[in-house]
């Protein structure tokens, strides 16, 4: 079968199209005749050695949509056919056929297999920072870094539906500012500064939630825009920094505090919560509550393409790669 793979790490152009053997599902995976991958920053990550250098032809790929093609032993609740989105922990979805956990595997409902591409992995890591992480209640207020990206965009909108009282957002560029808005933000700023800009909106008292994918001084600055109790939670390190060492006796004089979110952490830990965050995720999406704003569709064997626009900050919403169609 065909798929995108590597055997070193660096540059997109290290991506290339190989034929691998088709995979077996074992007991508790499903094999999917893989329709849409969708392209996300962690694949990035993967790629360039952020997860360490691999030891063999790689394939890449956290999330995908397409067609149950074979159950594994042990697997209920889905048959031969049936249209699904899957979350991959383990990678694997730049290809024809997939090997997906049968507990992250989900039935797409009335979501088409475009759309559903690009759910598993944003919906449920939006949903699970906001739920999970920073524990959001009505009538809370959040800001949400990267903004016009593919879960900044989802997680606007999971929040609203979570009841918050209002959303604000950082991105990197006026015309990001003015995409992002279309998901529900009560106001986007440009990241430099953006503290200042919070605590204005706010009158002064600063939000309750600050989502956080970038890192390095977009993080240290978050804290400045946190109301009393207010919460940062880290999902990501887009920007690539150095880690941060941060003093704890301002966390305690200022009543802040620092959270986490990892899905791939939890999908080891706690399989069952993670579940029931995309469960709860893809309803919204399939209820309507939710959409995922397709801006990029790239053939499996311009995947490196996909790959340097994202690197490069280029990309609004989500993006996918087209497999089978």
């Amino acid at each position: 079968m065909r798929a995108i793979g590597f055997q070193e790490t660096g540059g997109p152009e290290v991506l290339h199209l190989v034929d691998v053997p088709r995979p077996v599902p074992g007991p508790g995976e499903v094999l999917i005749e893989v329709a849409y991958a969708g392209v996300n920053y962690g694949e990035v990550q993967h790629r360039l050695g952020d997860f360490g250098a691999p030891d063999t032809l790689t394939v890449t790929g956290l999330e995908a949509s397409g067609r149950v093609a074979a159950l594994g032993e042990g697997v209920g609740g889905l048959a031969v056919g049936d249209p699904v989105a899957a979350y991959l922990p383990d990678g694997g979805g730049y290809a024809e056929f997939a090997l997906a956990p049968a507990e992250f595997t989900f039935p797409v409902g009335t979501l088409d297999l475009r759309t559903a591409g690009g759910a598993a992995l944003v919906l449920t890591t939006a949903y699970g920072v906001l739920d999970g992480a920073v524990r959001v209640r009505p009538g809370d207020t959040v800001l949400i870094h990267a903004a016009a990206g593919g879960v900044g965009s989802a997680a606007a909108q999971i929040a609203r539906a979570l009841g918050v009282k209002a959303v604000y957002g950082t991105v990197s560029t006026p015309e990001k500012a003015e995409y992002a808005l279309r998901f529900g933000y009560d106001e986007v700023f440009l990241r430099e500064g953006f503290a200042e800009a919070v605590r204005t909106a706010t009158g002064g008292r600063g939000v309750d939630a600050v989502l956080d994918p970038v890192g390095g001084p977009t993080r240290l600055e978050s804290f400045e825009a946190l109301a009393p109790f207010g919460r940062v939670a880290v999902y990501g390190e887009a920007g690539r920094h150095p880690d941060l060492t941060l003093p704890v006796l301002p966390v305690w004089k200022n009543n802040r505090t620092l959270t986490g979110y990892n899905i791939g952490d939890l999908s080891r830990r706690d399989p069952h919560l993670l579940r029931t965050h995309a469960r709860a995720a893809l309803e919204l999406a399939a209820a309507g509550s939710v959409s995922i704003d397709i801006s990029a569709v790239h053939p499996l064997h311009d995947a490196a393409e996909a790959h340097r626009a994202m690197q490069a900050g280029e990309v609004r919403g989500k993006s996918l790669l087209e497999i089978g169609g």
